[in-house]
């Protein structure tokens, strides 16, 4: 795993961390794994902070799921009266879940009009899987080399970055992710539609039927990929003449995060047919959906039965309304464009001295800075990333890294993450550069 803790290192921790690994091993397992070479005990947060056992306080450019910030008070306000009022399932009528979904649906294009809740993105990818499968009679499923949808059977199945051990389905095919930055000035979108092309071709040759492609609109695990704008209009025709599915996974840069309205597919000008989202819509609550074009879904909610007894419970829809109002009413996506931005400039200027920043890239509040040996072979530095990323960690700022090479830091703050935040993120940066030497190529 990027940026995991490495269990042979547990001699060496403090005793009160030694004996919280110690504790955690036996009861949880070794599939639950830790970020950080020194592991955080974090017992507080608020807004874009987060504090440890013994007071220290983190700058978290890392979480994405706490959207409008740690234990927002709006959020915990409208979750803590609407648990001591009632808090139950969809089979009996209840006005707040549909002026939710009204407000939901009003965000996204009028195509895509229909939404089916579930508690997690995982979910949320399993059942547009579902969908799309159902409705077009295929099997077969694209995605990108190293990307990452989620932890139910299916999801996992389409999840390459969960590493070797976990097989890819039977009818799952992988193509490049649009890596702009390597891309020796070929048209990236051009690119891509051809490798979905070429996939297509190779399941007709085997008497597969296509039924979808998923990706991810900011590529994040694949190393993070936002420009040019509009790149992904091609995949979507070569999936459309398919007959297939075109399924936007928005769990990580949907809700405004890329400061250009609130969806990321809205960047790239299309329509899919299916959008999943995952927890950030309820800063963290255990809610996500499923949003969808209602001819795929007609049919599939007439012939086959769907529940989800927690999905859309009263306390989460809750939590839901509040992060929508938040983002309205603090102009969050604009925020996010302006400190992405001054997170992106700033990292270029570090750049112009500093020949191991290779690319800076990104959008709004989701920012890679890609670290390379040299910037002539552009050959990736995952070392020096994961050196930065746990030096970040002991100066108090938090982020992870990402890409197949996990030479990529992935910067993706909560919302209310502002241009003074930027400002100390990139002094602690710049000063974690400076301390750390550079290495001959030689």
């Amino acid at each position: 795993m990027i940026n995991g803790f490495d269990v042979s290192r547990l001699t060496s921790m403090p005793e009160h961390e030694r004996k919280l690994i110690e504790r955690r091993q036996a009861l949880l397992g070794p599939s639950y794994r830790l970020f950080y070479e020194e592991p955080l005990h974090l017992v507080r947060g608020e807004g874009v902070w987060l504090y440890d056992h013994a007071g220290k306080a983190y700058l978290d450019a890392y979480n994405n799921v706490p959207c409008i910030g740690h234990c927002h008070p709006r959020v915990v306000e409208a979750v803590a009266e609407q648990a001591a009022t009632l808090n139950t399932h969809t089979r009996y009528l209840d006005e707040a879940l549909l002026n939710y979904s009204e407000r939901l649906l009003a965000t996204f294009p009028a195509e895509l009009s229909r939404v089916m809740y579930t508690c997690t993105g995982s979910e949320a990818v399993d059942l547009a899987l579902r969908i799309a499968c159902f409705a077009t009679g295929g099997t077969g499923i694209i995605i990108t080399e190293s990307a990452y949808h989620g932890t139910t059977r299916a999801a996992a199945e389409i999840s390459p970055s969960l590493g070797e051990n976990m097989p890819l389905g039977e009818h799952v095919l992988t193509i490049p992710a649009p890596d702009s930055y390597r891309s020796a000035g070929e048209d990236v979108g051009a690119a891509m539609a051809r490798d979905v092309r070429t996939a297509i071709a190779f399941f007709h040759r085997r008497n597969i039927r296509p039924a979808a492609f998923i990706a991810d609109s900011i590529f994040s695990t694949d190393g993070i990929f936002a420009e040019p704008a509009g790149f992904l209009k091609e995949t979507l025709e070569a999936v459309h003449e398919a007959g297939a599915v075109y399924i936007a996974d928005e769990v990580q840069p949907g809700f405004g995060r890329l400061g250009d309205g609130m969806w990321g597919f809205a960047r790239h000008g299309i329509v899919p047919d299916m959008v999943v989202m995952g927890k950030p819509m309820g800063n963290g609550m255990p809610i996500a959906a499923a949003v969808m074009k209602p001819e795929l879904q007609e049919e599939f909610g007439q012939k086959i039965r769907y529940f989800n007894t927690f999905g859309a419970n009263h306390v989460s829809v809750a939590a839901a309304s509040a992060v929508l109002s938040v983002i309205e009413d603090y102009r969050l996506i604009e925020n996010a464009k302006l400190s992405g931005d001054a997170l992106m400039t700033g990292m270029r200027t570090m750049q112009e001295s500093d020949e191991r920043i290779g690319d800076v890239r990104g959008a709004g509040l989701f920012v890679a800075l890609e670290f390379v040996t040299d910037g002539e072979s552009r050959t990736p530095d995952g070392e020096l990333a994961s050196n930065v990323v746990n030096e970040m960690r002991r100066r108090g700022v938090l982020i992870s890294a990402s890409g197949p090479h996990a030479n990529v830091l992935k910067i993706r703050p909560p919302l209310p993450f502002s241009r003074d935040d930027a400002g100390h993120f990139l002094d602690v940066l710049s000063g974690v550069l400076a301390d750390i030497p550079f290495r001959s190529t030689l």
